[in-house]
Formats: C-alpha cells, structure tokens, sequence
C-alpha cells in the first residue's frame, strides 16, 4: 500500500482553500482598486482629465517622477555593490551591513523621517550650519529626496543577495584566471547572472518610491505645488472633500501598481523560463 502525497487533499478542503483565499483577494484587493476607479469617472472622462489640470497636481506629479528617478537609480548603484561586496567577498563587519540594509524594513517610515528632522531640520544638529549657508533640506526637495532614498534602500540588494550567495564565486573566479580583470568579471559574468533579479528590484523599487507616504509626509512640510508628492496630494484633495480629483490622482497609483505586477509577473516567468531555453539554446541537434 503506498502513501498517500501530502498534497492529496479532498476536493472539498481544496475548494474551501481556495474560495476563501478568492473572496479575501477580492475584499481587500480587488474592491478597493476597483471602487477607486469608479470613484475617479463618477463625473465622467471630462472631469477625470480636468483633475490633472490643477497645477498642484501637476507639480505633484513631477516631484514624484524626480524622486523616483533619483532613487531608483542610487538604490540600484547601491544594491548592487552591497550584494557584491556580501555575496562574494568575507570583511569584517558583513552582519552588520546585511543588517543595516534591512534596517528600512524594520523602521517605521515616519520615525525615518522624524529623524531626518533630527539632523537636518532647523533646530536639528546640522540646521544651524545648513542655516548659514543658505541650504534647506527639510521641507524642500532634498529631504523628500533622502526619505525616500532610506526607506527603498532594502529592495534592489535584497533581491540580489540571496541569489548571488546561491552562485558562489567560481564563475567569476574562472574568469580571473582567464585573466578578465574585475570590471570585465563585473559586466560580462556577474551581472549578466543576476540581470532579471536585478530588474526585479528596480521593479520594487520604483514602486514603493512613487508610492511613499510616511517619510515624506514628515519632511515635506505640504507645501502645495512644491513639497507635495502624488500620495500627499491624494490626502490633500481628499480632505478639501474634492473626492473625483483625489481619486483621479489616485488612479495614477493604482495604475502603477497594476503595470508593477504586470512587470513582475512577466520577470518572473522569464526568470522560470530561462533555464529551459538556456538548455534548448546548448543543446545540439
């Protein structure tokens, strides 16, 4: 008699499973991305595309692409020299770095951007300095710039990690003593190796950047038109009860989270399909 796979459950206990995971999906997920949708047209298209006309939005909108498009890029630098320096080289200090990197995750995003206030707001340890010399960092672009630059730091490298841990270093090793130098090693084996891991970061990246409230909130000061991102805009619009424009705006949000999980599901079943067409690419007829 042979035993039964542990996944051989009754039909009934799988239906139960994933009916109830359906209807949480859909009471948490599904009805809120739609409801704000139905909210940012309850007035039409013209009043939809009027929202954006607003000039705070406007602002808004770009304060958000400049952040991202500075983040993102720092983040990916970063990532990947801390996953190089973690996954392929022993120093002194490697569990702290590995824990510095996770620190983001573990503080909460208004207690990072309190701290920002700490150092570099006008009664902080650098203001007076910043003050004398005509710099400002809090409520201005560069303090939204470094919250949001903290709180994506553990994204791109967490990706790349774990992955580049699991290669070991004998193809980059092998190249040495082929006599590549380090940067040829760097371009032509080890990042090739991690490239859809590393897209994937950026994937996260970007998301969590444009879509980052708290530590913003904090240093930005919500001053309209100049310190205001998409998400503070989005609270604003809503509290001045002007509920199609906030949903409107939000809309952008939601949009961002439906191609970022689009992008994501198309890395990962290419990163599924690799091995496969690898094989079929070396295999000789």
């Amino acid at each position: 008699m042979g035993l039964r796979p542990s996944t051989a459950e009754p039909r009934w206990v799988r239906l139960l499973l994933v009916s109830v995971t359906l209807l949480f999906l859909g009471a948490f997920l599904v009805t809120p991305l739609v409801a704000v949708f139905v909210e940012a047209f309850r007035k039409g298209l013209g009043a939809y595309l009027a929202s954006f006309a607003d000039p705070a939005v406007l602002s808004a909108i770009r304060l958000t692409l400049l952040a991202a498009g500075i983040a993102v890029p720092v983040n990916l630098v970063f990532g990947l020299a801390a996953a190089w320096a973690v996954a392929k080289f022993e120093f002194p200090g490697k569990s702290l770095l590995t824990t510095l990197i996770d620190l983001p995750l573990a503080v909460s995003p208004v207690v990072s951007g309190l701290i920002y206030v700490l150092v570099f707001g006008l009664h902080g340890w650098l203001g007076p300095w910043l003050q004398a010399h005509d710099l400002q960092v809090i409520f201005a672009v560069p303090g939204i710039v470094l919250a949001t630059v903290f709180v994506t730091v553990p994204f791109v490298a967490r990706e790349l990690i774990p992955l580049m841990q699991e290669q070991g270093t004998e193809d980059e090793e092998s190249a040495l003593t082929l006599g590549a130098s380090g940067w040829q090693t760097f371009r032509r084996v080890t990042l090739p190796n991690v490239r859809w891991a590393l897209l994937y970061g950026v994937i996260l990246c970007n998301a969590r950047a444009m879509g980052e409230f708290g530590a913003v909130s904090v240093v930005s000061g919500h001053i309209r038109g100049k310190t205001n991102t998409v998400p503070l805009q989005v609270e604003i619009l809503y509290n001045e009860y002007n509920f199609v424009a906030a949903f409107a705006v939000a809309s952008l949000l939601a949009m961002l989270a439906l191609v970022t999980l689009a992008a994501k599901t198309l890395v990962e079943w290419r990163v599924a399909a690799a091995p496969a067409s690898i094989f079929a690419a070396g295999e000789k007829p």
